[in-house]
C-alpha cells in the first residue's frame, strides 16, 4: 500500500509543481524542477519511505529519463541548423570546446576532494553545460552516479547558474563589449519565432492529446529497443548502451515530419524529467548532501566561470560579437528555455532563434560528449 501511494505521489506531484510555478511569483522563480527537488528531499528524509523502496526507485529513474529523451528529441528540427548564421554556430562550437577543456581540467583539480566518482561528474558537467537537465539526468543514469552526488551537483548548478544569469542579464553585455564587437543586425530580419517551453495549456484538447499519446507510444517502443541492451551486455555497459540507443532513435524519428510536428512532445518529455528529479531527490541523504555542498558549489563555480571566460577569450580571436557570445553561452550553460528571457534583457530579439537552435544542438550532442569524456577520464 505504501509503495502504491509513493508511485502515485511520484507521478502526480509534478502537476502540483507546474501549477505552483505558473500561479505564484516565488515558485515561478524557483521553477518546477527545484520545487520537485525540495519536495523529494523532504519526502526522503522524514522517515516515511517504506523499506526496500530502492528496488522501485531505480527502475523508475531509468524509465522516466528513457521516455523523456525521445519525447524531447521528437521536436528537434535538424534542418533549421543549416539556416543558422555561421557566427552563432561557431560561437556554440567554442562553448562546447570550452566546457570539454574546463571539465577535463576540473577533473584533475577536484578529484582529490570529490572522490572516485569525479570522472562521472566531469561528463555530467559537459552534458548539462551543452544542453541542460535532460543530458545531466541521462548521463547520471547511464553512469549509475550516486544519487546524493548527482543531487549535490544539480543543486549547486541551480545556485551558480542563477548568479551567472543575473550577471549576464545586468552587466554582462557591458563587460563583454570591452573586448568583443557589438552586434550588427542582419539586413533582412527573419520573422520572429515563438518558442513555448513551459506552457501546458491545451495539452488535453483532443487535437493535441491523441497524437501526443501516439508519440508516447513510440517513445515506449524506443525504450523497449534500448532495453534490449540488458539482454546483450553486462549491466554497467547496458546502461550506457541503452541511453545512447534511446537518444539516437529519438533523433532519427525527429526526421519524420509527422512526428516532429506533434505538439507538446517537449512538454511531455519535461514532465518525465520532473518525475525523474522527484525520484532522485527522494533517494538523497540530506546529511551527506549538506556535507558535500561546499566543495560541489566550488567545483560548479569553477566550471561555469572558467567555461565562460575561455568561451569569451576564444570568441575574441574570431571577432564574434558580444550578444552572440552571451546567448550561445546561455544556450549551453542554462538550456534553450531561458534564451528568450536573456534576449529580452539584452533588447535583441534577433538572437532568439540562434540561441534556441544552438541550445537544441546541445541537447542532441551533450549526452554523447559527456559519456565519451567520462570514459576517457575514468
Amino acid at each position: 500500500m505504501a509503495a502504491a501511494l509513493l508511485i502515485i505521489f511520484y507521478l502526480l506531484f509534478p502537476v502540483v509543481a507546474i501549477w505552483l510555478a505558473g500561479r505564484y511569483a516565488l515558485f515561478n522563480k524557483l521553477g518546477a524542477v527545484v520545487i520537485c527537488y525540495i519536495a523529494g528531499i523532504i519526502l526522503g528524509n522524514i522517515g516515511v519511505m517504506p523499506a526496500g523502496i530502492a528496488a522501485l526507485q531505480n527502475p523508475l529513474m531509468l524509465v522516466t529519463i528513457s521516455l523523456a529523451l525521445p519525447l524531447m528529441f521528437f521536436s528537434v528540427d535538424v534542418r533549421r541548423w543549416s539556416r543558422l548564421a555561421g557566427k552563432s554556430l561557431l560561437s556554440f562550437m567554442l562553448q562546447i570546446l570550452s566546457i570539454l577543456i574546463v571539465a577535463t581540467l576540473g577533473f584533475f583539480v577536484f578529484r582529490g576532494w570529490v572522490g572516485e566518482e569525479t570522472w562521472k561528474l566531469a561528463g555530467m558537467f559537459v552534458g548539462v553545460y551543452t544542453g541542460g537537465t535532460v543530458n545531466l539526468g541521462a548521463i547520471a543514469t547511464a553512469l549509475r552516479t550516486d544519487q546524493t552526488l548527482y543531487l549535490a551537483a544539480h543543486t549547486s548548478d541551480v545556485i551558480v547558474s542563477s548568479v551567472y544569469l543575473l550577471i549576464l542579464m545586468t552587466v554582462g553585455q557591458r563587460l563583454f563589449l570591452r573586448f568583443l564587437p557589438a552586434f550588427r543586425p542582419a539586413e533582412t530580419t527573419a520573422p520572429e519565432t515563438e518558442f513555448e517551453f513551459d506552457s501546458y495549456t491545451g495539452i488535453f484538447a483532443r487535437k493535441t492529446i491523441v497524437p501526443l499519446l501516439g508519440a508516447l507510444g513510440l517513445a515506449v517502443l524506443i525504450f523497449v529497443a534500448g532495453g534490449l541492451s540488458f539482454l546483450i551486455f553486462t549491466e554497467g555497459v547496458a546502461f550506457v548502451t541503452a541511453i545512447l540507443t534511446i537518444s539516437t532513435l529519438g533523433i532519427v524519428f525527429s526526421f519524420v515530419p509527422a512526428i516532429r510536428k506533434i505538439a507538446m512532445t517537449y512538454q511531455a518529455g519535461n514532465y518525465f524529467i520532473l518525475i525523474f528529479c522527484l525520484v532522485v531527490s527522494s533517494m538523497a541523504d540530506f546529511n551527506r548532501l549538506v556535507s558535500t555542498a561546499p566543495i560541489m558549489i566550488a567545483y560548479v563555480t569553477f566550471t561555469v566561470l572558467a567555461c565562460l571566460m575561455l568561451h569569451a577569450a576564444l570568441a575574441a580571436l574570431f571577432k564574434i560579437d558580444a550578444d552572440t557570445v552571451i546567448i550561445t553561452s546561455v544556450a549551453g550553460i542554462c538550456s534553450p528555455p531561458l534564451v528568450p528571457m536573456v534576449a529580452a534583457a539584452l533588447k535583441n530579439k534577433e538572437i532568439v532563434l540562434s540561441g534556441v537552435i544552438t541550445g537544441i544542438i546541445g541537447w542532441v550532442v551533450g549526452t554523447y560528449l559527456g559519456i565519451t569524456l567520462s570514459y576517457l577520464l575514468r
